[in-house]
């Protein structure tokens, strides 16, 4: 067993991390080793796995064994040598950076490294992209920076210019059906739906495998762009993605809001009365119930470019039936209904749909009004 059997077709990026980690060990200065790594690929391909493992293995005496209580306890996030950086809100702020960097400049706790993992290093505001660059530029003897993002162009020059860049490819359908079955206990059937469907995303496969109310919201989002064929039924769709969008985040966030505010009712004390139990009691809630709305938010906007990325495979099989390849669809249950779109929408027509979808992602991605993005792309959808 080995941090790394978690990595799906990520075999040439696993034996630089293993080189690396063999350079570290021996303690002789190697260009195989250094202090700062960028971990880029696109949602699902695993940068932010990579990084973990490569974490575990830094600080495993097995060279990341998987097994032992410091790899445990490293994947959980609660090493003292670790430091794990999910942001659940729509930034990274100078203040976080500014935390952070105080803790890590103590020494390593075991004696071994210190390493940072920082899952989304596209999130950090200029600010704190400027206070890490200055730890960046004057690290701590034994202080490895893991950062992760979805492209290099995500990241500030500055910063991206002092990190060793690995790029992680998107698995094959057949390498994640292939776990789906052998690792989850998936049919064959179901596993090669769901690799096909998750465009090589480990995580989404295994929902959709496993979820079939998942399944139903993917489908209903398949067929949107199939009922529109004026401006009210565009604008009805907008509508409907929206709160298709808003519901699945919603479910998930609030079994953990509820969670969290009942362990911190129960840690300041519930129903306590003191003047300064209740003061603090209470700014705590407001902290936590901003932080809530914040990660709501992004959860949101998260699901809607989910959303938006399977609306882009219809187009997507649409253009290969146009080019004349019908053998490789992603919706192959939809694929009547694909056949009579290509017929209908002229080629050119169908890339500009697709630029349409990305260009509301990238949107979307700068904070535009959610609804009024999806609006104004379900109307580009809507033209012939």
């Amino acid at each position: 067993m080995s941090v790394y059997d978690q990595l799906v077709g990520q075999s040439h990026l696993v034996k630089i991390l293993q080189g690396a980690v063999a350079a570290a060990r021996s303690g002789e200065e190697s260009q195989e080793m250094t202090h700062a790594w960028l971990f880029t690929g696109p949602p699902g391909s695993g940068r932010s796995s990579a990084a973990v493992a490569f974490a575990c293995a830094l600080i495993c005496s097995s060279d990341g064994c998987g097994t032992c209580t410091d790899c445990r306890a490293a994947k959980a996030g609660i090493h003292a040598d670790v430091e794990i950086i999910r942001t659940e809100g729509l930034s990274i702020k100078i203040e976080e950076i500014r935390e952070l960097l105080t803790r890590v400049a103590w020494a390593p706790a075991m004696g071994g490294w210190r390493v940072v993992v920082m899952e989304d290093a596209d999130r950090l505001t200029e600010s704190a992209a400027n206070a890490l660059l200055k730890a960046i530029e004057e690290p701590g003897n034994r202080t490895v920076w893991l950062l992760c993002a979805p492209t290099l162009h995500d990241v500030l020059p500055t910063i991206r210019s002092r990190c060793r860049h690995l790029q992680l490819v998107t698995p094959s359908a057949a390498d994640v059906a292939e776990v789906l079955v052998n690792r989850d206990g998936i049919s064959p059937a179901m596993a090669d739906f769901a690799a096909r469907a998750s465009q090589g995303h480990i995580g989404r496969a295994r929902y959709l495998a496993s979820d079939e109310t998942i399944r139903n919201r993917r489908n209903t989002i398949i067929k949107l762009p199939m009922q529109i064929n004026d401006l009210a039924s565009a604008f009805k769709a907008a509508e409907t993605l929206l709160n298709l969008a808003t519901e699945e985040a919603e479910i998930a966030a609030t079994a953990r809001n509820e969670k969290e505010g009942a362990d911190l009712a129960e840690a300041w004390g519930k129903g306590a009365t003191g003047r300064g139990m209740a003061t603090g009691g209470s700014k705590a809630i407001k902290d936590l119930e901003k932080e809530q709305k914040s990660r709501t938010t992004r959860m949101i906007r998260d699901s809607i470019d989910g959303a938006l990325v399977d609306m882009a495979t219809l187009y997507r099989d649409v253009m290969f039936i146009q080019a004349g390849s019908a053998t490789s669809l992603i919706n192959q249950e939809f694929s009547n209904e694909i056949q009579q779109m290509a017929e209908r929408i002229p080629a050119a027509r169908t890339v500009s749909k697709i630029d349409a979808i990305m260009q509301a992602r990238n949107n979307l991605s700068h904070n535009s009004a959610p609804l009024l993005t999806l609006e104004s792309l379900m109307c580009q959808l809507a033209q012939a």
